[in-house]
């Protein structure tokens, strides 16, 4: 249903090939920060709670980002369609610079977790405003390349986040995992004022806050409860079945609510869907097992293996390398057949071996086996994530498109915060009775000595080992209770419905960056733009070329250039001056007079008082046919986009009359760039 106020729709802005590639250093500058933080700290969790203590809430050191991130998420997307990207682009900076700066100064546990929250923030507003800004500032043609690069900085950035925070705490100290933040994001604010554009949404959007407040309360107390439980409350305490209640009745009025939103937050209508059921199930799954494993594998290694924290995030690479082999060679295999589901299927068997196999390790096994264990687990990832994606957008109408794309991130970010808060519980209540029992088998070792990995292994090693042995079993522990998890995600993965793919879809699957899934915009428009986008890139000729012969039109490309120019900017302005469409796109007005001659002596457009060009109704037949050809040539590739729902087509007729404008722009450098 459409309920936001429509504006007339605005092109991209033309801009410099030098310009672009700083619009995009920044954006990806803001996304690699935001993804970076994820996790950079993993490494350094040991020696936070070295110096800060509170070991059994260091979970939330992460949990707290990623949940405040999912939140945000939902709600910058909107944010910028009201008051502009950039703007919200540089508040989001701002917000998460702060956190940064509070987390490096942090002098408790409760102070560092409180500055994560406002990190995650603004690092959600980073990662949905970048995706978003790709829409803004790069032509249509290009913009599924770009975007999946963004996909995939964001992926690979994420998991390559511990080694780095290792090499911080080992040469300097945990704080500059934060600290390192505050020049980058002041040189990000800058970059931004200086090169991205300011861009007026065509779409004023309803926010469901009353949907957002009560996601937000629900999953935060959820995860509160499973946090607290069985370490500092008892699971049948009144604090803990209070906070499961609670949440319960949160989500249930979040149901009740998402039925009578005008725009709702997740669309309820979706679930009806079991392709998008299943998908975010598993998505759920896979974010729970993939951020749980690699928050504690640096606990486990540095106290265990007895490594320095910047090789515990190195030794981490195995599983790193698995999960980017198989991402691309799924995707790869999926976009040559169109084939989806057996790759959850052994993605989530070899998940649970992955994790099974983690769960046996002890002191005694050497590196070689550790990694191998670790490969095999990125292995099973791999194969999960990288068509879970895929899967939800070859089988939802593309007016719910970008409700879905968003819908299955939503819910594999929100397992990540579970699977961590889960990995939390397991690994505290565990724990404090394995050390109890290490520390009656080696008596008069003092405790600050036993929850620093460093000082652990200067004691000798008779007396170390009943301690290391007790830090190995916990973390065996932990993921042997999450093998169920995996089991159940294979389980569920044999009801995955496969369809033959779409060509969007089949144009998305091998790209790296729809595996990863970066916290996306939930705009259905910009994610219709990405899937003709996909589909215009895999075209073997140019689809500007293609329509004019499509449409027996008698216009030359560079003619059919002009006259689009003059059509748009007639919907915008009152008219077209020459001028101003060659300094947007920064041409002398010589290199562009004798196509604007041609098609007026030709009868096309003619001048009004004022000297504006305007269409002629020969000129509007011209124009009616190539748009008749585009939607012909988009009907045959996108099969879902004719739906008849009248205000469902309306959406679509507005997002593809966007789209038209945007073809012209993608098809400038070919047109003006050569020869009239």
């Amino acid at each position: 249903m459409v309920n936001a106020a429509v504006e007339p729709s605005v092109a991209p802005p033309v801009l410099s090939r030098r310009r672009t590639n700083a619009v995009f250093a920044t954006i990806v500058l803001g996304l690699m920060l935001a993804a970076l933080d994820q996790l950079i700290v993993s490494t350094a969790l040991p020696t936070i709670v070295a110096d800060l203590g509170g070991g059994g809430h260091m979970a939330w050191v992460i949990t707290a980002y990623l949940l405040t991130e999912t939140i945000a998420t939902v709600l910058v997307g909107k944010f910028g369609d009201l008051f502009g990207r950039k703007l919200i682009f540089q508040i989001s900076a701002g917000i998460f610079l702060l956190g940064s700066v509070f987390a490096g100064v942090a002098s408790s546990m409760l102070m560092l977790v409180t500055a994560r929250a406002i990190q995650g923030i603004g690092g959600g507003g980073l990662l949905v405003t970048a995706m978003a800004l790709i829409a803004d500032v790069i032509p249509l043609r290009q913009r599924g390349k770009y975007q999946g690069a963004l996909g995939a900085v964001f992926g690979i950035t994420t998991v390559v986040g511990p080694t780095l925070g290792g090499v911080f705490t080992d040469h300097a100290t945990w704080r500059w995992c934060f600290f390192i933040n505050i020049p980058l994001a002041l040189l990000m604010i800058f970059m931004a004022a200086r090169t991205i554009p300011v861009i007026r949404a065509p779409v004023r959007p309803v926010i469901d806050y009353l949907g957002i407040v009560l996601i937000a309360m629900g999953a935060s107390g959820l995860v509160l409860g499973l946090e607290w439980a069985g370490s500092t409350y008892p699971w049948d305490s009144v604090t803990i079945i209070g906070l499961f209640t609670g949440s319960a009745a949160l989500l249930a009025a979040f149901v009740f609510a998402e039925h009578r939103a005008r725009e709702p937050m997740i669309p309820l209508g979706l679930f009806r869907s079991p392709v998008f059921t299943i998908c975010s199930v598993l998505s759920f799954i896979v974010g729970f097992s993939m951020l749980g494993a690699l928050t504690y594998l640096p606990t486990y290694l540095q106290f265990v293996d007895g490594v320095s924290a910047t090789s515990s995030g190195v030794r981490t690479l195995p599983m790193v390398i698995g999960l980017l082999g198989t991402a691309l060679f799924s995707g790869e295999v999926v976009s040559r057949t169109g084939r989806y589901k057996i790759f959850p299927i052994l993605g989530s068997a070899v998940t649970a071996l992955g994790l099974f196999l983690m769960s046996t390790m002890s002191a005694s096994t050497g590196a070689p086996l550790e990694f191998l264990y670790m490969f095999v687990l990125g292995l099973g990832l791999g194969m999960t994530m990288q068509v879970l994606t895929i899967a939800v957008q070859n089988t939802v109408p593309y007016h719910v498109l970008g409700a879905a794309t968003s819908g299955v991130t939503f819910f594999r970010t929100l397992g990540s915060a579970f699977g961590t808060a889960v990995f939390g519980t397991l690994y505290s209540s565990k724990l404090e009775a394995s050390l109890a029992d290490a520390s009656a088998r080696s008596p008069g070792v003092p405790p600050d000595a036993v929850r620093a990995p460093g000082a652990l292994h200067q004691l000798p090693p008779a007396r170390a080992a009943p301690f290391i042995d007790a830090y190995a079993e916990t973390v065996n522990h932990v993921f042997f209770w999450v093998v169920p998890v995996a089991l159940a995600g294979l389980v569920i993965a044999f009801f995955l419905k496969s369809v033959p793919l779409r060509d969007s879809a089949r144009a998305g699957a091998s790209d790296i960056g729809e595996g990863f899934s970066a916290p996306d915009t939930p705009d259905s428009d910009q994610q219709l733009a990405r899937a003709v986008a996909g589909v215009m890139r895999r075209s073997p000729r140019p689809v500007g070329r293609q329509l004019i012969e499509d449409s027996e039109s008698p216009l030359t490309a560079a003619e059919a250039w002009a006259l689009g120019q003059i059509h748009w900017r007639g919907k915008r302005e009152r008219g077209a001056v020459l001028r101003d469409v060659a300094a947007e796109h920064r041409v002398p007005d010589d290199v562009l007079w004798p196509v604007f001659i041609r098609i007026a002596e030709a009868g096309y457009v003619e001048p009004d008082e004022e000297g504006r060009l305007q269409l002629t109704p020969s000129g509007r037949a011209e124009i009616d046919r190539l748009t008749a050809a585009w939607r012909h040539w988009l009907d045959q590739r996108l099969e879902d986009w004719d739906v008849r729902d009248p205000e469902d087509r309306a959406r679509l007729d507005r997002a593809l009359d966007h789209l038209a404008s945007e073809l012209l722009e993608e098809a400038e450098a070919q047109y003006i760039r050569t020869p009239l």
